[in-house]
């Protein structure tokens, strides 16, 4: 087992971290905002943007890679500008994982946001709006600190989510090693190759980062419950 063990190679680990940091920090920044309308607004159509943004969650993954693959692609006008424009593919390399992945670990990151605006006093928002604080200056002065049990979950569940990617990975991005291939596509292989050991021992390891990501979670959010509202 050790000699296996030490033979493996964990780039695919790396890999897929790097992927789901990346993944989380471009997701917050971009989900804040739509979560603070989502949780603000009283639109009739806001009905349309939950379902549009939650479809990752039902949508299998070959369906939401396969379009994903057919708008990247060359033959289609957005990758064929960022080819053309930037000189950068959009399938089949890093870039175009984080772009899919964006896609497919959306709601994760939305969702426990804009649950955590509407769990927040209405009356401090109104205080802060009385106080001349802008919409912006509000958020991240008054809401996201009392919020913080919401934003670790988005934050953490993202990540993890990420980082268990298959399907839309490898629809989009295939398996090249130290590019595409990210440590659940290697899991398929291994067993595609019947390497049952080294598939046990990367599962294995996906088992315990998951486990204990998630344990650190709900850790943190029955400490802030026990410790009051801070």
């Amino acid at each position: 087992m050790m000699q296996t063990l030490s033979s493996l190679e964990f780039e695919p680990f790396l890999l897929s971290f790097k992927l789901a940091s990346i993944t989380t920090l471009i997701l917050f920044f971009f989900s804040l905002p739509l979560a603070w309308y989502l949780s603000q607004t009283r639109s009739k159509y806001k009905p349309f943007i939950e379902a549009l943004t939650a479809l990752p969650i039902v949508l299998p993954p070959s369906v939401l890679g396969f379009y994903i693959l057919v708008s990247l692609s060359q033959n289609s006008l957005l990758g064929a500008f960022f080819e053309d424009v930037f000189g950068v593919k959009l399938v089949f390399n890093f870039t175009g994982l984080v772009v899919a992945s964006c896609f497919y670990s959306l709601p994760f990151m939305v969702q426990p946001l804009q649950g955590g605006f509407e769990s927040i006093n209405k009356n401090m928002l109104e205080a802060s709006y009385i106080a001349g604080k802008s919409k912006l200056r509000t958020i991240i002065s008054v809401a996201l600190p009392n919020m913080k049990p919401a934003v670790l979950t988005a934050f953490v569940i993202t990540f993890a989510h990420t980082v268990g990617e298959f399907g839309v990975v490898l629809m989009v991005g295939g398996s090249i090693p130290n590019e595409t291939k990210v440590a659940s596509v290697a899991i398929y292989e291994m067993v595609e190759m019947m390497d049952y050991t080294g598939a046990h021992i990367y599962s294995f390891l996906m088992l315990i980062i998951s486990f204990f990501i998630l344990l650190a979670v709900y850790t943190f959010n029955h400490s802030k419950k026990i410790g009051g509202f801070s």
